[in-house]
C-alpha cells in the first residue's frame, strides 16, 4: 500500500461515521394531542367548572404541568383564539382572558345589551364593574396573596362610588372647575357626576329595585360575575352579598395596571372591610387628579 494511500486511510478512519438524522427528543405532535390541548382550552373557557369536580380536566392540568411539550401546544391553542393564559393551577384552572381583538372579548356595548341596558349607560356600568374589582382587593398585597378572599354587597359598592362622586365634587368647586358637564361627555370623572344624579334604589310598585338605579347596575354587574365565575353569592345582606374566587382575583391582576383602577383607588376611600358600606376618608395630601385617558376594564 503507498504511503499516501495509507495516510488517506488512516484520515478516514479517524472521521466519525455518518449518523443517522437526530431523533427528536419528544415525539410528533398527533391529532390526539391537539384534541386533548384544545379540550384543555374549552375547559378554560367555562369558569364555573372547578377541576376538583371533573377528572378529565384535572389530568389534563396535571399533563399541562408535566409534560413541557403539551404545555406549549395548550398555550398555542389558546393564543390562536386570541386568549391569554393567566394561570394553569388546581385552584384556578386554566385561567384565561380574552385580548382585545378575541372573539370572546367582552365589550361595554355587548355587555350593555345582554343587560337589557341602554347603551348611553355603560360609563357608569363599567364604573360599576371597576368599583367592584378596587373593594374586592383594594391593596396590591391583597392581590398578592393567593389565600386572599375579597368579600364585598351591592349597596357597599355604591356607597363607595358615591363616596368617591362626594370627592371629586369638592375638589372641582375648591378649583372653580366647571361641575356640570354634559353628560355624554368621555371620561371617568363625567361617569361619576352621572352616577350621582342617578337615584340609589328607585321602586317599581312592587317594592323591587330600579334597574336603571346606581344599586340595580351594581346588582347587574355582581350577576354578571357570578354566572362568569368571578364571584360567588353568598347571601342577601346589603343589597346582596359576594365573595371572590381565584379567577377573579387572576383577572384583576391583569387589568390592576389600569389607568382607571389606579384613579379610583388613589381616592382612599376603600376600605378593607367585611363588604359593608363603612367607608374611610382619603389620607392628607392625596392627589385626585384624573388621567384624561382613564379607561374602563372593557375592551372600546
Amino acid at each position: 500500500m503507498s504511503e499516501t494511500h495509507a495516510e488517506y486511510t488512516d484520515a478516514w478512519s479517524e472521521q466519525e461515521p455518518p449518523q443517522p438524522p437526530a431523533a427528536t427528543t419528544a415525539s410528533a405532535v398527533t391529532p390526539a394531542d391537539a384534541a386533548d390541548a384544545a379540550r384543555l382550552v374549552s375547559f378554560g373557557l367555562q369558569p364555573k367548572l372547578l377541576p376538583a369536580r371533573d377528572a378529565e380536566y384535572t389530568e389534563l392540568l396535571r399533563r399541562y404541568r408535566e409534560d413541557p411539550a403539551f404545555a406549549r401546544l395548550a398555550d398555542a391553542v389558546a393564543t390562536g383564539l386570541g386568549l391569554v393564559v393567566l394561570e394553569v393551577s388546581p385552584r384556578a384552572g386554566m385561567a384565561v382572558t380574552a385580548g382585545e381583538d378575541s372573539v370572546f372579548a367582552v365589550r361595554m356595548g355587548d355587555y350593555a345589551r345582554r343587560a337589557n341596558t341602554d347603551s348611553a349607560d355603560r360609563f357608569l356600568h363599567g364604573l360599576a364593574h371597576l368599583a367592584i374589582a378596587a373593594m374586592a382587593f383594594p391593596r396590591p398585597e391583597d392581590l398578592a396573596d393567593d389565600a386572599y378572599i375579597g368579600r364585598l354587597t351591592v349597596n357597599g359598592v355604591d356607597a363607595f362610588v358615591r363616596q368617591a362622586c362626594l370627592r371629586l365634587e369638592q375638589r372641582a368647586e375648591e378649583q372653580g372647575e366647571n361641575t356640570d358637564p354634559a353628560s355624554d361627555a368621555p371620561g371617568l370623572e363625567a361617569a361619576w357626576r352621572t352616577y350621582a344624579r342617578r337615584s340609589a334604589t328607585g321602586a317599581t310598585k312592587d317594592a323591587r329595585r330600579l334597574a336603571g338605579s346606581t344599586t340595580g347596575i351594581v346588582g347587574k354587574a355582581a350577576a354578571f360575575l357570578t354566572d362568569s365565575g368571578f364571584l360567588q353569592r353568598t347571601g342577601d345582606e346589603g343589597g346582596g352579598s359576594y365573595r371572590t374566587t381565584a379567577r377573579y382575583q387572576l383577572q384583576v391582576r391583569d387589568m390592576a395596571g389600569s389607568a382607571a383602577m389606579a384613579e379610583l383607588l388613589d381616592l382612599g376611600v376603600v376600605p378593607v372591610s367585611d363588604g359593608s358600606a363603612t367607608l374611610l376618608p382619603p389620607p392628607e395630601g392625596d392627589d385626585l387628579e384624573i388621567a384624561a385617558d382613564a379607561g374602563l376594564p372593557f375592551h372600546a
